[in-house]
């Protein structure tokens, strides 16, 4: 995926799966990270990343996901350089849906070192979006 540094507005390549955390090529800063995963991808992508990973179990046909989304891509991108954001379409990746027991989209997920540390099903607005994964970043710490 290609991302455009918010400090400096260059454009960088940043993979969904790697080590460490994505900074911009010109100026060194964070950048966020935002990425797809599927049945095949995911426990690269989602479950062997360094920092927390906010997982968006979606599908194309559900109204409150397309409208959670600009969110959640909010969220990535004040948080860049503590926050991963992933993307699972549902309908592309049963094996994911399955193993996470998914009943409802959107089903949002925070995973940290691999294991799922908090839930929450239903969009919702940045603000509320923002203050979930703050509340979790600060008890973690």
């Amino acid at each position: 995926m290609v991302i455009e540094c918010p400090n400096c507005g260059r454009k960088n390549r940043v993979p969904a799966a790697a080590a460490g955390v994505p900074q911009c090529g010109h100026c060194h800063q964070p950048l966020p990270w935002m990425a797809e995963a599927g049945d095949d991808d995911f426990p690269d992508v989602a479950e062997r990343a360094n920092i927390l990973v906010l997982v968006d179990m979606w599908a194309t046909w559900c109204g409150p996901c397309r409208q959670v989304s600009p969110a959640l891509e909010q969220v990535a991108r004040d948080l860049a350089g503590q926050v991963k954001l992933v993307k699972v379409d549902v309908d592309k990746a049963p094996k994911v849906s399955e193993r996470f027991t998914i009943q409802a989209v959107p089903t949002l997920m925070l995973i940290r070192d691999g294991k799922v540390v908090a839930r929450r099903a239903g969009a919702a607005p940045a603000s509320a979006l923002r203050s979930w994964v703050d509340d979790f970043l600060r008890s973690a710490a």
